[in-house]
């Protein structure tokens, strides 16, 4: 494992990285609590951000919930130099509805393969109960390359120069 990815940790480096760029997990206020190899927890606001028309918590929120959790815990377990990793599967049951508060996600590794990783996530409201549950399944792919494409649908990555 590479030094590059904390050793397995988020350092307060690679926090303050992600913190600071744009993308969903700053937009829904996700903040992550934990990370090691066998365990990732974040929190997310309920709130104008998160919920839905109805004003309940939007499931799509729960689900990049999971996913960036899931996926958090198996950057932990790859060399961010050669290799990438990227949610291929989610699947989540909504169980409890919140309209405001804060909930909670617990990754665990099911699986830790050298290609594949499964984690479950369980998303729990303030009041510790189950808002939902999740399961994610990541890939881990090999990074061409410098001076290489990659090639459709997973094939080798081409050597050739692009026309």
């Amino acid at each position: 494992m590479s030094e590059a990815n904390g050793g397995g940790r988020v350092t307060p480096e690679l926090m303050k990285g992600l913190a600071s760029r744009r993308t969903i997990i700053t937009a829904l206020g996700i903040e992550i609590t934990e990370a090691t190899h066998d365990r990732v927890s974040g929190t997310m606001p309920v709130n104008e951000n998160t919920i839905q028309y109805a004003g309940f918590l939007h499931g799509g929120a729960s689900v990049v919930l999971a996913e960036t959790l899931a996926s958090i815990g198996t950057f932990l377990h790859i060399d961010p130099n050669t290799q990438s990793c990227f949610g291929t599967e989610i699947n989540a049951s909504h169980l409890r509805s919140r309209t405001s508060g804060t909930v909670t996600g617990v990754a665990l590794p099911i699986y830790k393969g050298r290609t594949t990783q499964v984690w479950e996530i369980q998303i729990s409201g303030d009041d510790g109960k189950l808002v939902c549950i999740s399961r994610c399944t990541c890939a881990i792919v090999n990074r061409p390359a410098a001076g290489t494409t990659s090639g459709a649908k997973g094939e080798p990555a081409s050597t050739q120069e692009p026309e």
